[in-house]
């Protein structure tokens, strides 16, 4: 176990919930870091991603960082932008 997951585990026991809330994060932060990695494989800026989901670049800029309430839709925008398909599974 990592430093870093003891402390999350040791903060748990103190303010049950917590490790849910740290999980539910990071699969924000790595939706979002996805995007900005699949932007970049495409050669594309956000702006141009923007235009193609009519959006704003600011919009894109708040995806990449952290997709927290990100819509489906949105995000099915996105995937089509970059010629990937969105899945979403139940685990």
């Amino acid at each position: 176990m990592s430093d870093v997951d003891r402390a999350i585990h040791s903060r748990d026991s103190r303010s049950p919930g917590f490790a849910a809330k740290v999980d539910a994060y990071l699969g924000e932060l790595r939706i979002g870091l996805a995007i900005k990695d699949l932007r970049q494989k495409n050669s594309m800026t956000q702006e141009e991603l923007a235009k193609r989901i009519n959006t704003t670049k600011s919009a894109i800029s708040r995806l990449e960082n952290s997709s927290r309430g990100a819509r489906l839709e949105t995000l099915a925008k996105v995937a089509k932008a970059l010629g990937k398909e969105l899945v979403v599974e139940f685990r």
